[in-house]
C-alpha cells in the first residue's frame, strides 16, 4: 500500500495547516521505523516499512498527483491511501472516504487527474477562515496555540487509524477511529 501525505516542502510551511499530511507521516516514520529509498525519479522522500511505502511529494500541493503516479506506476501498487487537511470539516475532525471530489484542494485534484478518483481518503479536518477570500493565506498559515495542544494527539490518534486500515477495511477504520466532533479547549 502507498501511504501519502499531502503538503508543502522546506522549512517556510512545516507547521502550516496544509502540511497537516506531512506531519502524520514524519510520525508514521518513527512509529514503523521506515528506511529511506532512493527519491530521484519520484519527486518526493520516499520511505518503506514491511511491504508498505510512505510518500511525502516535494512537488508543491499542485502537482502532488505527479510524485503519486510515479511511485504507485514503479511500484505497481494498487491501493493508496492520501492523508490530507480538509478546509471543509472542523478542526480536529478526522474522517474516511473512499473516491469522491476535490472540493477545490489543488492536492486532491492533481492526485485525481494523474491516479484517478479511486483511492482512499484520510480527511483531516482544519476549519476555514472567516472570509472566503483568505482561503490561500488561512492554510499557509500555522496552527494557532490552542490548536497546537491538540496537535499531537491528534497526529498519533490519525497514525493509530493509519495502522489500523492497514490490516482492515475503510468502514472497520472509520467506525474506530472517525473523530465526528473535536473540542478545543
Amino acid at each position: 500500500m502507498l501511504i501519502v501525505g499531502l503538503g508543502n516542502p522546506g522549512p517556510t510551511y512545516v507547521h502550516n495547516r496544509h502540511n497537516i499530511g506531512f506531519m502524520v507521516i514524519n510520525e508514521l516514520i518513527k512509529r514503523f521505523d521506515a528506511r529511506k529509498l532512493p527519491s530521484s525519479p519520484f519527486k518526493g522522500e520516499l520511505f518503506k516499512f514491511s511491504e508498505h511505502f510512505l510518500l511525502k511529494p516535494l512537488t508543491y500541493m499542485n502537482l502532488s498527483g505527479e510524485s503519486i503516479q510515479a511511485v504507485k506506476n514503479f511500484y505497481k501498487i494498487e491501493q493508496v491511501i492520501v492523508i490530507h487537511d480538509d478546509l471543509d470539516l472542523p478542526f480536529g475532525t478526522l474522517r474516511f472516504k473512499f473516491g469522491g471530489g476535490h472540493g477545490g484542494h489543488n492536492g486532491l485534484k492533481s492526485a485525481d487527474e494523474k491516479i484517478s478518483r479511486e483511492y482512499m481518503r484520510v480527511r483531516m479536518g482544519i476549519g476555514k477562515p472567516e472570509h472566503k477570500g483568505e482561503v490561500a493565506s488561512y492554510v499557509l498559515s500555522d496552527f494557532n496555540e490552542s490548536e497546537q495542544k491538540h496537535l499531537g494527539m491528534w497526529i498519533s490518534h490519525t497514525c493509530d487509524a493509519v495502522e489500523f486500515l492497514l490490516q482492515n477495511s475503510l468502514e472497520d477504520t472509520s467506525s474506530k477511529f472517525a473523530i465526528k466532533k473535536f473540542q478545543l479547549e
